[in-house]
């Protein structure tokens, strides 16, 4: 009889013991969105057929893609990022800046960061014949930050 109340107390101490495991569930860094639109009717979303995108230094995010958003990280150890975006037929290139503020979210997520004040600092105008800076915060990914007209 007392080794089977000894072996119920081990088994006791070892799941009182027991920690829950925590999963990550609540969204990291976000991303910043991008949408297309036609520049002669810009009510319409309007797909860059052949696009191509890297980071200066980088390797490509989107490669010879036909789309009409785009979701692209920026970087989390600058406060300026730069993007080139290829239609196959002309490049132009896009400066970002913005100031990071990072925030504790949980034990298993760890901190993300979030981008504030961002500015488009400079655009080429090859294929891309104007832009929008739709919201300056980027601490979600349910938003539009950036329409471009082409």
């Amino acid at each position: 009889m007392r080794k089977y109340l000894i072996l119920l107390f081990i088994l006791c101490f070892t799941f009182i013991n027991c920690e829950k495991d925590d999963i990550c569930i609540d969204t990291t860094t976000p991303k910043l969105i991008i949408v297309f639109y036609n520049d002669t009717i810009p009510s319409v979303k309007t797909a860059v057929t052949s696009l191509t995108i890297w980071a200066e230094g980088k390797e490509n995010i989107y490669e010879n893609k036909s789309l009409d958003s785009i979701t692209i990280p920026l970087d989390l150890n600058q406060n300026r990022t730069t993007y080139i975006l290829d239609n196959k037929t002309s490049k132009d290139t896009i400066s970002f800046t913005y100031e990071r503020k990072d925030i504790f979210v949980s034990r298993s997520c760890g901190y993300k960061t979030i981008f504030e004040n961002l500015q488009i600092e400079s655009i080429t105008d090859n294929w891309i014949k104007n832009d929008t800076l739709k919201n300056t915060t980027i601490d979600n990914e349910t938003a539009v930050h950036l329409t471009i007209f082409h």
